[in-house]
């Protein structure tokens, strides 16, 4: 086995998946409009959970920095969506917003954002874990 097959260049790219996150947006014909998700690297999900620490009192008073999994959920759904683009103005001044994690909150139902999530999370790999993985390469 090389170790070429790890190197970037050999890497595939992860394709954009489309969905249906919405029966509320429809485009010209009627039908809901999909939705386009993109894959994160680890790199820059380490930059988004850094930007939802929060600090918190822990014993003595001190302050101790603890993850915002709301924050850092709104974060990875707004940066894994590639359309509609949420960063777009039009559409921020529309919701009265400022920023992607804020109007795909304000866009959505609660229920319609619990799975816009829990497709993000499948699309990065967290619907498996390792034990999993393994087990299909002993099967092969």
């Amino acid at each position: 086995m090389s170790m070429k097959l790890f190197f970037a260049q050999n890497a595939l790219q992860s394709e954009l998946q489309e969905v249906i996150v919405s029966e509320r947006f429809v485009d010209e014909t009627g039908r809901p409009a999909a939705w386009k998700l993109r894959a994160i690297s680890e790199e820059l999900n380490e930059e988004l959970r850094s930007q939802s620490m929060k600090r918190t009192k822990g014993k003595n008073g001190q302050g101790m920095p603890e993850l915002d999994y709301n924050a850092y959920l709104g974060r990875m759904v707004a940066a894994c969506v590639v359309f509609p683009d949420l960063n777009d103005a039009e559409l921020q001044q529309s919701y009265a917003v400022r920023g992607a994690a804020a109007v795909v909150r304000k866009m959505l139902l609660a229920g319609e954002f619990a799975n816009l999530a829990a497709k993000v999370q499948e699309i990065n790999g967290f619907d498996r874990d390792v034990s999993e993985l393994s087990d299909e390469v002993k099967n092969d």
